[in-house]
């Protein structure tokens, strides 16, 4: 076999080269976190090393494509429909905003677009994680019109997320009411214990809330909250070095389980 390309791909933080032939065909493919080759046909051995040897930087092992776990089972089986991996931060609002953006007149901002900042600011530094191990899940709805703004999962455990917009303002905890500025508190706390309480009943496992306020906030807590974490944006990276609760193998599968929209419709 001749005429063999590399076409590099980053996928969730990994990185995997694939070999593919005259006609597009993928036939093998380099994964350099595991250093490993896939090789779907063995008499392309040869030509395959050949094409890959300028990116190889050791020792690799070679043969046929491992044996897929049951969460890629799953993940390949999964409808597009009913995947909520692809979901961006805010997904629910952007829709909203799209099907209804609103008067251009009005004397203040739209409040939905800073709920929409908010979750996209705490998306990103979430999917920040994703090459550590985690696997964040943005928008995910629930019934009753209630939606988890983030999910994520990772060594460390699974956190349901609310993002609160709070730029230049000072937030004042009491739990379970939270107050931004001068608007009247709300029991944010109370709503966030039940988002979580939710998701551990659809995932049957612990789930953790936390309250990721976004933007440059002063934040006041009277009393240490009740099983809620409150964590400005940049302090959510912290969460990766949480000590280890979950195998590799755990978190792929409550992703598995996470991001099928079927999950969430018995709650």
């Amino acid at each position: 076999m001749s005429g063999l390309r590399v076409v590099p791909t980053r996928l969730r933080g990994r990185e995997r080269l694939y070999v593919c032939g005259r006609d597009g065909r993928n036939v093998a493919w380099y994964d350099r976190e595991s250093a490993r080759v896939s090789l779907l046909a063995e008499d392309s051995r040869q030509t395959v090393l050949a094409a890959l040897k300028p990116f190889l930087t050791g020792p690799v092992t070679v043969g046929p494509p491992p044996v897929p776990t049951p969460a890629e089972l799953a993940r390949l089986t999964l409808h597009p429909d009913d995947d909520l991996a692809p979901n961006r931060p805010g997904e629910a609002l952007l829709v909203a905003l799209d099907r209804a953006p609103g008067p251009a007149h009005r004397l203040r901002p739209d409040p939905r677009r800073h709920a929409l900042t908010a979750e996209e600011t705490v998306g990103a530094a979430l999917d920040d994680l994703e090459g550590a191990g985690w696997h964040t899940l943005h928008s995910i709805p629930l019934p009753g019109g209630d939606r988890i703004h983030h999910l994520l999962i990772g060594p460390a455990g699974l956190f349901a997320v609310r993002a609160l917009y709070a730029r230049r303002q000072r937030v004042l905890v009491a739990d379970p009411m939270v107050a931004v500025g001068r608007r009247a508190p709300e029991p944010l706390l109370r709503r966030l214990r039940a988002d979580a309480d939710r998701a551990a009943y659809a995932l049957t496992a612990e789930v953790r809330p936390v309250l990721a306020v976004a933007g440059s906030a002063e934040v006041l807590i009277t009393a240490a909250p009740r099983t809620v974490r409150i964590l400005r944006e940049e302090e959510l990276a912290g969460l990766a070095r949480l000590g280890g609760l979950l195998k590799p193998g755990d978190v792929e599968a409550l992703h598995a389980m996470a991001r099928d929209r079927r999950t969430w419709l018995s709650l």
